[in-house]
């Protein structure tokens, strides 16, 4: 009852209300709701998708601002951050093991005549897969969702394809 207020007289009106209400709000100490781990993983691999892309389509750029970059995006996420910088120096430092072993397995397709979308997120899968303890189907469920929102209409057929084959 003590968070209604009365209005008694006409010194107290709406706006008083609704004022003294927002003050007694901003007072009040809410904990930081954060999204479940899973979801969080899901939006830094969509992240350092982003940049491996940028890099890709850029090879001239810098790469100093990535950090920066990543923790714009995951910001108060310190493992989902820790987790991002993993993929993202992984995927960079294996990155011709990886392309090597892509081109191993995509008969018919190289490298360069793969959408860079669909090479990305080769590339990223791929490293999950073989160098963190990521279970196969949800690396390959997290590929073909980021193709689907990021690649053309047959990427994500094409990133399930290649990828059920590792």
């Amino acid at each position: 009852m003590a968070d209604f207020l009365i209005l008694r007289s006409a010194q107290h009106t709406k706006a008083d209300f609704v004022e003294s209400q927002h003050k007694r709000m901003k007072n009040t100490q809410s904990p930081k709701r954060q999204p479940g781990q899973y979801a969080n993983r899901t939006l830094a691999r969509t992240v350092v998708f982003q940049l491996l892309f940028l890099h890709d389509m850029n090879p001239d750029n810098s790469v100093e601002w990535d950090g920066d970059f990543l923790s714009e995006n995951l910001p108060d996420h310190d493992e989902i951050l820790k987790f991002a910088r993993q993929l993202l120096s992984g995927v960079r430092e294996n990155r011709p093991e990886l392309d090597k072993e892509i081109e191993q397995i995509s008969k018919n397709w190289s490298l360069t005549r793969m959408s860079v979308t669909d090479r990305n997120v080769l590339r990223l899968a791929l490293f999950e897969l073989t160098y963190m303890k990521t279970p196969k189907p949800v690396v390959i469920n997290e590929a073909i969702e980021l193709a689907k929102t990021f690649g053309s209409t047959d990427s994500s057929v094409f990133v399930n394809g290649i990828l059920d084959q590792f």
